[in-house]
């Protein structure tokens, strides 16, 4: 595996050229991807904007190192991962790139620190691993909450627990999947804030998927997709606001 860069701080940190995606169901094939071409820079809070069916998710789980692309390059940190194997893909998703999900995916046994530091575990870094668990929960506001059971916090508390799992690992990028599509308005707006604080003062990428423009409105970028395509990648978050 090719070593990435973690030092990036400014110039491109993702690049997609010509990615498509088809998927086999039966005999019939399913154009996901119909040829994406972006850069995404370091430090930048971009949204994937479209409606369900519009290739987001697909595009994210190229991004995020979950898939490859049928055709096309997707480079993380200069290094082209199109072709990566298994082994290589998962000491990516460990090492290099946290995931944000709908649904928190918490595991209800274990409290909000030991929920965070199964990621580290997970990584097999023994370091601090309690200490710096707790750290990421204050960082996200929940340095009160250190002991508490997924079952004992709220959803806008569990969504934070699973940012701060994100969080721990120190990734260059993060990458969410509808984060706040299972939380009212008021609980999401706070989430959206939190991760634009993380994003602009950690240097973290963040790459947001959602069909809800109102999240657009503070991103330093949108990505507008429709039918596996972007069909805009120039709308400014004042674009949007005006």
């Amino acid at each position: 595996m090719e070593k990435l860069e973690t030092n990036i701080t400014s110039g491109p940190i993702i690049e997609l050229d010509n990615v498509k995606r088809v998927f086999h169901v039966g005999e019939v094939e399913v154009e996901a991807l119909r040829g994406v071409n972006a850069e995404i820079n370091a430090g930048e809070y971009v949204v994937l904007l479209g409606p369900s069916g519009s290739g987001k998710t697909t595009l994210l789980n190229q991004i995020g190192g979950i898939d490859q692309p049928t055709e096309g390059t997707v480079k993380i940190s200069h290094v082209d991962i199109t072709h990566f194997d298994e082994e290589e893909m998962t000491k990516l998703r460990r090492k290099t790139i946290g995931w944000i999900f709908q649904f928190h995916n918490l595991i209800p046994s274990l409290s909000s620190m030991e929920n965070v530091q199964l990621a580290l575990e997970l990584m097999e870094d023994k370091e601090n691993q309690v200490e710096r668990s707790i750290q990421a929960l204050e960082d996200v506001g929940l340095g009160e909450y250190v002991d508490r059971f997924p079952a004992q916090l709220s959803g806008g508390q569990q969504q934070r627990v699973a940012i701060a799992r994100a969080l721990v690992k120190q990734p260059t990028i993060i990458v969410a999947d509808e984060p706040t599509g299972n939380l009212d308005k008021e609980t999401g707006n706070v989430i959206v804030d939190l991760m634009l604080d993380l994003c602009h003062s950690k240097g973290i990428t963040f790459v947001v998927v959602t069909h809800d423009p109102s999240m657009a409105k503070v991103a330093d970028r949108v990505l507008s997709m429709e039918d596996g395509k972007i069909v805009d990648s120039n709308v400014l978050s004042k674009t949007i606001k005006e």
